[in-house]
């Protein structure tokens, strides 16, 4: 009996009774790496099962080891240990060259290869900018202002680190953290809320018990955040934890950060993102904010509260 299988974006072919799909890709002329010549030991010959895969082979005593150390996602098989059992398979080769046998093989080693080929989920989106950072970099010492950017950004990791976020990337006195990895959109959303909170009254306390007495200055921050269904992945590319996050709502969670100024308030917050909350903070106010680059106007709502010294923050040093 013979069977098809779509190699996407290349092309279909026949699987014979008691053929691999590796033998079968190979015989139609697809070259496909087989670097430990089909034996099952070295993972090059992967395939991503895109639609089918209750039409192949159970898993091997081959890739049952190798998905439990190399933690493979179930649609991810062996191509040397597959075998077709009915129509309707479609695979996508995962290593088509010498640099994604790089990426996957070398890359593979540091991150999840679930992380490396690339997951869409819901994610609590969070950014925080330092206001009045300018005023203090321009009248103090360089190694001042990288101690006191030190303590702060130490201040707010151990507030993400808290409520179990993860720190994407920073920059310049601003970063970017995602909540809801390993959890549900709901409870992501509570604890990027929770972490929020709790670097508003951390930086509070600094600045009573550390900038006013040693340094004449105060800190304030502008904190934005939404959800939305993202692409997070590992680029490898040897930059912090390699890890990024993108799409659309990604932008929408920076530019309400941006949009603290305007709205004179250090915590913004989506509608969407507040509705999910089971005991969301007291929210007297809301507002229509018109985004750059988005066509509709977005309703938030201002957990926070208005900037001490003013919605550009200059604090004299």
């Amino acid at each position: 009996m013979t069977f098809h299988i779509d190699f996407k974006g290349e092309k279909v072919i026949p699987v014979r009774a008691g053929q691999t799909v590796l033998d079968a890709s190979l015989a139609a002329g697809i070259p496909h790496y087989h670097a430990c010549g089909g034996k099952g030991q070295c993972t090059t010959c992967r395939v991503l099962v895109l639609h089918g895969k209750e039409h192949l082979s159970p898993l091997s005593s081959y890739e049952k080891t190798i998905k439990t150390v190399r933690k493979f996602p179930d649609n991810v098989r062996l191509a040397c240990q597959s075998f077709v059992t009915g129509e309707g398979v479609q695979v996508q080769r995962l290593i088509k060259d010498d640099t994604d046998r790089y990426i996957f093989i070398n890359g593979a080693e540091e991150s999840s290869l679930t992380e490396v080929m690339g997951v869409r989920r819901k994610l609590a989106l969070f950014f925080i900018d330092i206001r009045n950072f300018t005023p203090f970099i321009e009248s103090h010492l360089p190694f001042d202002v990288i101690h006191i950017m030190r303590r702060i950004f130490t201040l707010v990791r151990n507030a993400i680190d808290h409520y179990g976020g993860q720190i994407i990337d920073t920059a310049g006195d601003g970063l970017y953290a995602v909540f809801g990895l390993d959890s549900k959109i709901r409870k992501a959303t509570e604890a990027a809320v929770l972490a929020g909170i709790k670097i508003l009254e951390d930086i509070k306390i600094f600045n009573n018990t550390y900038m006013r007495p040693y340094f004449h200055h105060a800190f304030e921050v502008g904190i934005g955040v939404h959800v939305g269904k993202v692409i997070y992945g590992n680029v490898g590319i040897g930059l912090n934890n390699n890890l990024t996050v993108m799409g659309y709502p990604v932008n929408v969670a920076a530019r309400l950060q941006a949009a603290t100024k305007e709205l004179n308030n250090s915590f913004i917050i989506s509608e969407r993102a507040y509705g999910l909350l089971r005991n969301p903070p007291y929210a007297p106010d809301a507002a229509l904010l018109n985004l750059k680059g988005v066509s509709k106007a977005l309703e938030v709502r201002l957990i926070g509260k208005p900037y001490e010294h003013g919605v550009a923050g200059e604090t004299p040093a």
